[in-house]
């Protein structure tokens, strides 16, 4: 009864020390996932530090249009994940700076209007669309700052936006010579009209500063009508 042998023309220890190298040398990540990494941390400081800014040295809408900007540019620049990854570091590190209330009133409605048009400027979908969801969020961080402040001060601030909205169309009525009593129904439906317009405007202006930033960034977003690129002077 015979016992063959097999023989390799590589000694034992030269495979083992060839197997090894081989795996040190095999790329766990991928070669952008570090440059990933830093600019999304980047970009998600730089919304926190707008916010944090504007908050205590209030610059009107200089700074306020470029809220939801830096986290929309993780989203053209590294995807959706990146870009939450990026709207939950910003909310994060204003919960640390700040507390979680004003944190919470960043994420809500900014953190998530940044995804929001990072996707359909990627997608590459019309000004209209962007700005009507965006206007959407808009609102319903308005409704959420009101609901979530009333909690805390432990009274209807509702009712303070109605009182205002009362005086201004009383305004508005004497000016024109109106002599009628507006009813409440009737001054919430404009005081919601004002609000929606009010954030339409808003996501305009958005759309603009990320039009002519981003440009220069190299990640454009989809073109505007060509009545703006006209009245920009733009080409």
């Amino acid at each position: 009864m015979g016992i063959s042998y097999t023989t390799s023309d590589e000694p034992e220890d030269e495979k083992t020390t060839k197997s090894s190298t081989t795996d040190l040398q095999t790329p766990h990540l991928k070669p952008d996932a570090p440059l990933r990494m830093v600019e999304t941390a980047f970009l998600a400081s730089t919304a926190s530090l707008i916010w944090f800014i504007n908050f205590y040295f209030p610059l009107g809408p200089v700074l306020r249009v470029f809220f939801p900007v830096p986290i929309a540019l993780v989203y053209l620049r590294w995807g959706v994940r990146a870009a939450w990854m990026s709207a939950v570091v910003s909310g994060l590190l204003l919960a640390v700076l700040m507390g979680p209330i004003r944190s919470l009133l960043f994420v809500m409605p900014f953190g998530f209007m940044g995804v929001t048009l990072g996707s359909t400027w990627y997608r590459r979908v019309p000004w209209l669309v962007s700005m009507s969801l965006g206007t959407i969020l808009g609102t319903v961080g308005v409704f959420f700052r009101v609901w979530l402040l009333s909690i805390l001060a432990g009274e209807d601030l509702w009712i303070y936006v109605i009182n205002q909205m009362t005086d201004l169309i009383e305004w508005v009525f004497l000016k024109l010579g109106v002599l009628a009593n507006p009813s409440l129904l009737w001054i919430q439906v404009v005081a919601i009209a004002f609000i929606i317009f009010n954030n339409f405007i808003y996501l305009f202006l958005v759309h603009i500063a990320a039009w002519l930033l981003l440009d220069r960034l190299g990640n454009p977003i989809p073109r505007p009508p060509k009545w703006v690129q006209v009245m920009m002077d733009y080409e």
